[in-house]
Formats: C-alpha cells, structure tokens, sequence
C-alpha cells in the first residue's frame, strides 16, 4: 500500500514538474532588446554584477540612444556629454570604466532601457530622467532630443 502512495506522489511531482518546464518554455520576450554578447565585454564588464553588464551591452548596442540623455554623477568635470560617455569613450568608442563603479550611470542607462522597451518616445523619457536625477547633482550638458 505504501508502495502505491509513494508512485502517486512521484506521477504528481514529475506531472508538476514537466508543466513547469513547458510553461517557462513559452516566456514573452515582448520588450526586451537584442543585446551584444557578454563575451565581448572588457573583465571589469564581464565581472560587474547583472545590472551593470545589461547597461554596458545597452550602451554599446543603442549608443545612439542613450547619447540622448545627460548623466547627473557629477562626470561632466571629466568630459563626458551624455550618459553613453559614462560606458563608451567617444575618442576612440573604446569601453569607459566609470559606469561600472557608479550606480547613477547604470540606474539612468537601465532607465532609458525600461522606458524605451514601454514605448515612451525620448523627449518623454528625457522629462522622466531630469525629473528623477536632477537632484543628485549637475547634470551633463546634453541637448533635449527632438524626437
């Protein structure tokens, strides 16, 4: 009898856990961004936590994008013009080490990341970045996008 219950329990364990594998098989990708390979990444990248690794990849995969809006750090002493400068070097589009050490940098990237993937438009999403940094301190000097 004990045999029994015990080929029940285990039918019911392995039907729970092959609908679990079917359901997470079928996942929405809607709003997530094709991203650049890990492998690419200089090791100060490929040893960050996930956060700063999906803000690099952003960076060097929508570089035109994140160009749009200023970074409030406190970088703009060290030449950067937007927030992009704070993951690529405009001199030589080689990786800049600053974003990897400062959270504003990847919290402003992840942002615009969020944002673009919900459809917001860049004016809209430049409004939401001042508004949520302005007070960390001075801003880049990057122009407000247009479009």
């Amino acid at each position: 009898m004990n045999v029994y219950r015990l080929l029940i329990k285990l039918l019911i364990l392995s039907l729970v856990l092959v609908f679990g594998l079917f359901v997470s098989g079928c996942s929405n990708d809607k709003g997530k961004t094709d991203m650049s390979e890990a492998s690419d990444m200089p090791d100060f990248v490929k040893d960050a936590p996930v956060r700063v690794k999906e803000a690099y990849q952003y960076a060097m995969d929508h570089p035109d994008e994140l160009a749009k809006y200023p970074c409030y750090c406190g970088c703009g002493n060290m030449g950067h013009q937007s927030n992009l400068s704070c993951f690529i070097k405009p001199e030589n589009f080689g990786f800049e080490s600053h974003a990897a050490g400062c959270g504003i940098c990847v919290d402003i990237a992840q942002d615009v990341m969020r944002l673009k993937g919900e459809g917001q438009s860049s004016p809209q999403i430049r409004t939401y970045i001042d508004a949520k940094y302005s007070a960390f301190g001075p801003s880049t000097d990057t122009p407000f996008p247009t479009e």
